[in-house]
């Protein structure tokens, strides 16, 4: 619920600092670094608040993915270490390659079907349309922020609580399953280390190629 707050009231936040560059101008304006006409900065102001929602979005799904997966190949990887470390690894391994590739892939594949679109309304406007992607990248790292800070601290703290009380005062052994705190340690490990991770991943990888796309089109 927070995140869809904080993503809605920084779309509109972008919608109306990039669209009031020219007054809600609907006409055409001189390319900055081209000869010729470019598209109004209201359309460019508009496409920017929907692809950083694409990205918010994209990053959240990546989040929720990398859990699934962790969950699944953690529970997996106990079971193949009772065999030995060897397969215990390649099972973590192989978990870990999935996660990295389906989320490298899915931010590929959403950044690609997103320039085809706005390349429909852009045409030749490089300029205009690197431009309104940017805020794909900016979804995705705004997302990445929650997980891991938000999950990091949660982290944190349950960890500190479950050392301080669990093994200090009532002498719990660690990760002691009658210690609720190593639960919410569990809980925010999951999300700071694995959905703030995939997030971040994700993020990172759409930062840079959007940053990319925008040099070469100037």
């Amino acid at each position: 619920q927070y995140v869809g707050m904080f993503m809605v009231v920084f779309a509109a936040v972008i919608f109306v600092f990039l669209g009031s560059i020219e007054g809600f101008s609907t006409k055409g304006q001189p390319c900055t670094y081209s000869t010729g006409t470019c598209k109004p900065a209201l359309y460019t102001a508009l496409f920017s608040t929907a692809s950083f929602l694409l990205g918010a979005i994209t990053s959240l799904v990546s989040g929720f993915l990398g859990m699934k997966i962790a969950t699944y190949a953690n529970a997996r990887t106990t079971l193949e270490a009772r065999k030995g470390v060897g397969k215990a690894f390649i099972t973590a391994f192989r978990s870990g390659a999935v996660m990295g590739f389906l989320l490298s892939s899915s931010g590929l594949g959403v950044l690609y079907i997103t320039i085809n679109v706005f390349k429909m309304y852009y045409g030749d406007d490089w300029e205009g349309l690197f431009e309104s992607i940017t805020g794909y990248g900016l979804g995705g790292s705004s997302m990445a922020l929650f997980g891991r800070v938000g999950g990091g601290i949660y982290t944190k703290a349950a960890d500190v609580g479950a050392d301080l009380v669990g093994k200090v005062e009532r002498n719990i052994p660690e990760d002691g399953p009658r210690n609720p705190a190593v639960i919410a340690d569990n809980v925010g490990d999951n999300v700071g280390d694995i959905a703030g991770m995939g997030s971040d991943l994700f993020g990172s990888y759409a930062e840079s190629s959007c940053a990319a796309l925008v040099v070469a089109s100037i």
